[in-house]
């Protein structure tokens, strides 16, 4: 079993120069037995309760939803994150995702519940005041009240603290005065309580809470959207709103704060909605790719057919190792914390931030994974993935919306990048070091591992680091801080990073999956096909980039690097019989089998 490293504080992008044989890899393999309770508590009421009702749920139906939102508050699963002195349960964050994972039947009542558990009440259990969490939270636990998130503007979506909704001080100085707009609130009509962000006296970026009813606040018609049919989208208008000053949240300033810490989260959720929903796709068309018949056989032994279904597979077990990996580092930094300490909210926010690297690669892969597993579901079901009387129809729609929300992927990708230069430049990761000694491992480097069954695979991950940073270095050496203003380089720098920590994630939990009771080898080949086609899709992007940096024109000592790096890290694995593996065992266990 890999060497692991626990509760020792790390930052964000770490993975990027600490050997994989350090790597530290949470996975659904490390669930407790209550962890292991509360997804079958939740796939269960998911099945019943849900699916039941799926239809009038889709049928935009508030009644119904709040009556289920309820429900889910006698389960105790609106307040996960939330003090037992407020009503919560105050489990760790492991149990929200979780959760989001296995809320998949109706993606609207998932997005209606993910708000409520995050974005929505988050603020207010982190930064809120003694007596608005006594006020607020205790109905939000119980879905008494519904609440929501008021950050996106006609003019300002991803860059939201650019927005124009202004906040003045009452000339009693009773009340904060709030005009603007926002747009596209989750859960906006149905809501009772709405965190909302302003320029407070021009440019101090605040937070308010805003109670459903002040005067000179309304909310907007309901939004016709592409999908998501089942769920509240409307805007946020002020005319004049009278805020009680008792409703700042945090301080005056700190909206940025508030804003991306609460993003953080909502972003892991989504992964790990995506997640969920990917593998019911997959158990979706196995039975059917294994029972309709073309040419004579059963459409699953067409060889074409076996490929989208490997793809498909790789792809969430990527999504799943990926993910959790994450939200063990970031319960990891948690659980440093002293839960007594009047700042321990605010810590946990700064606990998460640091890992904005990974929790943007979780949202940025896991939707990305979706879109694609649900395209392919689509088409292997043919003419009858395009009938609305099937699933894949309506999941179609309703997926979409994934790759913007939360921040668009490309903001995202954004984020990847702009926080690995920051890091290098301030030095907060030992980049300088790492590029360093390049040469010296390329020379004679070798790792040192307990596990040899992937030892190849781990190899490569290495040298894939390396190489990402030779030319990550060539492009901060030639722009410094304007690299982020390079968007098409800075893309293919946040795509490389996330491959290396994909790959990395998924070969470290197949390792230990090998090293446990229940070994499963077809992991081995789902971390050898994407290690492969990793190291792939790196020298064409790489390349890409080194052109790009040159300007076109020749330089024989980069050429050489790239050319060595390019020679080490290609491998020569039939990645095509190995997909035939993959499927074959998805098509054994007739379902998603991790």
């Amino acid at each position: 079993m890999m060497n692991k490293i626990k509760n020792k504080s790390k930052t964000g992008g770490h993975f990027l120069v600490e050997p994989i044989s350090m790597a530290n890899v949470y996975s659904r393999e490390d669930f407790s037995e209550e962890h292991n309770d509360i997804y079958k508590l939740v796939m269960e009421f998911d099945r019943e309760k849900i699916l039941a009702q799926k239809e009038g749920i889709e049928d935009y139906n508030p009644n119904l939803v709040k009556s289920l939102i309820k429900e889910m508050g006698t389960l105790g699963l609106l307040g996960i994150d939330v003090p037992e002195i407020y009503g919560g349960i105050n489990l760790d964050k492991i149990t929200t995702i979780i959760v989001a994972e296995a809320l998949v039947q109706s993606p609207s009542f998932a997005v209606t519940w993910s708000v409520q558990t995050g974005i929505g009440s988050l603020p207010i259990v982190w930064f809120g005041t003694e007596e608005q969490k006594q006020k607020y939270l205790p109905k939000i636990v119980t879905g008494e009240i519904l609440c929501a998130y008021g950050l996106t503007e006609p003019s300002a979506g991803s860059d939201a603290t650019h927005g124009k909704t202004s906040a003045v001080l009452s000339k009693d100085g009773e009340h904060y005065i709030l005009n603007g707009e926002k747009i596209f609130i989750s859960n906006g009509k149905w809501s009772d309580v709405y965190t909302v962000f302003a320029q407070f006296e021009g440019d101090k970026f605040s937070a308010f809470i805003v109670e459903r009813g002040t005067e000179g606040f309304s909310v907007g018609e309901e939004e016709k959207k592409l999908g998501m049919k089942g769920s509240s989208t409307t805007a946020l208008i002020f005319e004049d709103a009278k805020i009680p000053v008792k409703n700042l949240l945090f301080k005056v300033g700190e909206g940025a704060n508030i804003a991306f810490n609460c993003l953080n989260i909502g972003r892991l959720k989504l992964g790990a909605s995506t997640l969920g929903g990917s593998k019911m796709v997959i158990n979706g068309v196995t039975p059917y790719a294994k029972e309709r018949r073309a040419f004579g056989q059963p459409i699953s032994k067409l060889d074409a057919i076996t490929k989208k279904i490997a793809d498909m597979t790789i792809r969430t077990y990527v999504t799943d190792s990926m993910l959790y990996r994450t939200v063990g580092l970031i319960q990891s930094e948690i659980d440093l914390l002293d839960e007594k300490d009047d700042n321990y909210y605010i810590q946990m926010g700064e606990a998460m931030e640091k890992f904005a690297i990974e929790t943007s690669m979780a949202k940025v892969y896991g939707s990305d994974t979706s879109h694609n597993v649900i395209d392919e579901g689509l088409q292997i079901l043919g003419g009858y993935g395009f009938l609305e009387e099937y699933p894949l129809a309506g999941a179609y729609r309703d997926d979409r919306i994934n790759q913007i929300w939360e921040g668009t992927n490309e903001v995202n990708r954004q984020i990847i990048a702009g926080f690995m230069i920051k890091k290098a430049l301030m030095e907060e990761l030992p980049i300088r070091e790492a590029i360093l000694e390049i040469d010296a491992f390329m020379s004679s480097g070798k790792l040192e591992l307990d596990n040899q069954i992937l030892s190849t695979e781990c190899q490569i991950i290495e040298i894939a680091k390396r190489f990402v940073l030779f030319i990550f270095n060539e492009a901060l050496c030639k722009y410094g801080q304007d690299l982020k203003h390079e968007q098409q380089l800075t893309e293919i720098f946040a795509d490389s990073f996330m491959d290396i920590y994909a790959a990395e994630s998924t070969v470290v939990r197949a390792c230990k999956i090998m090293d446990s009771n229940l070994p499963e080898p077809t992991v081995v080949d789902i971390a050898k096909t994407f290690t492969s086609e990793m190291a792939n899709r790196l020298i064409s992007q790489l390349h890409t980039a080194k052109n790009a940096i040159n300007e076109g024109e020749q330089s024989p000592h980069i050429d050489q690097k790239v050319n060595e790096f390019e020679s080490r890290i290609r491998l020569s694995t039939n990645v095509i019989r190995l997909k035939r593996n993959i499927a074959n065992y998805v098509y054994k266990n007739n379902k998603y089998p991790y």
